[in-house]
């Protein structure tokens, strides 16, 4: 079963979660801060994280860009602050996903399970467009020679621009198909698919993902 690292200060959020996620089934580990979070990152790599953004000392966003090189694995941001620009700074740090304190355990575990479903590696196909592609089974990102490590959510953008080519995608579209609502804030999408691009738009390479005015994005090898 997949093994989720939890980490927070508060002694009783990490008692639920323990035995809520134990009991459905995942293998737990609990760290109360950022130090002992790294420290069982490197010697066991988990398949999900849940992460305060509120530590003491290291705080969550520095934690999660520390996790974030080098590993995929989905990040699940708790924060206290409903503030988009909170919720910002932690997509921007690498979070795949956050939930505002308090929380509903069910909501939690509908997310833990998407974040993992994306994550798991499955056979399919390849999908390409100009000198991009994209192996649905193995996840593994190209630019022509050049491979790309995306977040699961990144991943997930990428994956619906390909299956849907020089076609407009309205904010509204996006998020209903990426997020499953249209409740998330629309600053989300502009923090991905900022990401999304600097990932994919390295040395001078050509613009693929392009913002059309007023309306929302398409994935176009040209300026037309």
């Amino acid at each position: 079963m997949p093994t989720i690292l939890v980490v927070d200060d508060d002694p009783q959020i990490r008692s639920v979660l323990g035995r809520g996620l134990r009991f459905e089934g995942y293998g737990v580990c609990l760290a109360e801060d950022g130090g002992a979070a790294l420290r069982i990152a490197r010697g066991q790599v988990p398949d999900l994280v849940i992460l305060d953004g509120l530590l003491p000392g290291m705080d969550g966003l520095e934690v999660c860009r520390r996790l974030r090189q080098g590993t995929a694995t989905p990040i699940l941001m708790l924060t206290a602050r409903d503030a988009v620009r909170d919720r910002i700074a932690g997509l921007d740090s690498g979070a795949d996903d956050y939930l505002v304190k308090p929380f509903d355990f069910d909501e939690l575990l509908a997310r833990v399970r998407a974040l993992l479903r994306r994550a798991q590696p499955q056979q399919g196909e390849v999908l390409r467009f100009a000198d991009l592609w994209l192996d649905t089974g193995t996840r593994e990102v190209f630019r022509g020679p050049r491979p790309i490590e995306l977040t699961a959510r990144e991943h997930d953008l990428l994956l619906l621009f390909l299956r849907s080519p020089r076609q407009v995608l309205s904010r509204d579209q996006i998020l209903d198909r990426i997020w499953g609502t249209s409740e998330v804030d629309t600053n989300a999408i502009e923090v991905h698919i900022g990401r999304l691009r600097e990932k994919l738009e390295q040395r001078g390479e050509p613009r693929l993902i392009r913002t059309i005015r007023g309306v929302g994005y398409a994935l176009r090898a040209d300026e037309a």
